[in-house]
């Protein structure tokens, strides 16, 4: 079934499905963080996991965000890299360490021996977490599901964390070609699934995050990520919701990306949004690209940079403002008020 609630007059979805608006939907990846002081209040008394965890603090922070902003989609609160666990990952994060996966899957051995999941009995918290969100959520907001694409979720098991400088994940993909499509079938075999429950449980919308896949030569790209995630957007297309794709620095793969078979772009703020347009034509909306960095300018600064977007963007096909990536935890409540203050109108 597709979500609870009726979503399909929100902003968000009709800029997914193609509709010019004046003033485009909102939100931001990242958008319930540690930028946001009750979301220090949480995590001063819950670590990062036990909150992804557990459905309650999960909805609360998801709905934080939304409850002080307004924003036109809420994300759910969790982590690309939770469905590892029950695959068989020991997964950790240390305090400004980011995430561990000890020991890592670097060999055909190790990788045969990963489990298959099953998302209502393994995931069963996140998938309740959405649950719990969506009957909180107004109905005018979506609620976008999430995962990692396979060659990034991959990229994590191998490297045993965040890779520097992609030499075991790459070694893998050239030395072994055999375990690392093992790999990359067992991944694409839980993003799936584990997204398809996710909308049965209440999401109007998904993205995958492939953050990096921009590390690849087109001809890698094409080769050793497109089939996967090719693959996973023609499951799930008869869930007739929208499906975002976001590769971080992925410029230089916007033709191939186009045949991913996703129906909304999301763009980082090295790409041209105009450029991209003529690329995905007026069939795809496009989402972006405010490089993050500037809101942690002065007022002048990130009123030039939105507006910037907004007169690129707008009116131009379907387009969804957000950043280029995660919000940073620095960045002032102040900035992010003035973000939406220009993009809602303010002259």
């Amino acid at each position: 079934m597709a979500s609870i609630i009726d979503t399909k007059e929100s902003k968000y979805i009709k800029a997914c499905r193609g509709d010019n608006m004046k003033v485009p939907p909102v939100w931001l990846m990242r958008q319930a963080g540690r930028y946001l002081p009750e979301y220090r209040a949480v995590r001063q008394k819950h670590e990062f996991l036990e909150i992804c965890n557990n459905p309650e603090l999960a909805c609360e922070v998801t709905l934080q965000p939304i409850r002080r902003f307004g924003f036109d989609a809420a994300i759910l609160f969790s982590d690309i890299l939770i469905p590892l666990v029950p695959m068989g990952a020991n997964l950790t994060f240390g305090n400004g360490e980011g995430p561990r996966i000890n020991p890592p899957f670097r060999s055909l051995a190790e990788i045969e021996k990963l489990r298959s999941v099953d998302p209502r009995e393994d995931l069963g918290f996140v998938l309740e977490s959405i649950r719990m969100i969506r009957r909180e959520l107004p109905a005018e907001v979506a609620l976008i599901g999430f995962c990692g694409a396979p060659f990034t979720l991959a990229t994590y098991m191998v490297e045993g964390g965040k890779p520097n400088p992609f030499a075991n994940i790459k070694a893998l993909m050239y030395k072994d070609p055999r375990a690392f499509a093992l790999l990359g079938d067992k991944l694409k075999n839980m993003v799936r699934i584990y997204l398809r429950e996710m909308v049965d449980s209440g999401a109007d919308a998904i993205q995958l995050f492939d953050t990096w896949a921009g590390t690849l030569h087109s001809s890698d790209f094409k080769t050793n990520v497109l089939p996967f995630v090719k693959e996973i957007f023609g499951d799930l297309r008869d869930l007739n919701v929208p499906m975002t794709y976001f590769v971080h620095n992925g410029s230089h793969l916007l033709r191939d990306i186009k045949e991913t078979g996703c129906n909304v772009v999301s763009l980082d703020w090295r790409c041209s949004l105009s450029n991209a347009r003529k690329i995905f034509g007026k069939e795809m909306a496009l989402q972006g690209n405010l490089d993050p960095t500037v809101l942690l300018g002065d007022e002048k600064t990130i009123r030039k940079k939105v507006r910037g977007i907004l007169d690129e963007a707008v009116g131009n096909g379907g387009f969804i403002f957000n950043l280029g990536h995660g919000i940073l935890p620095m960045t002032p409540i102040s900035s992010v008020e003035i973000m939406l203050d220009e993009i809602r109108g303010a002259k």
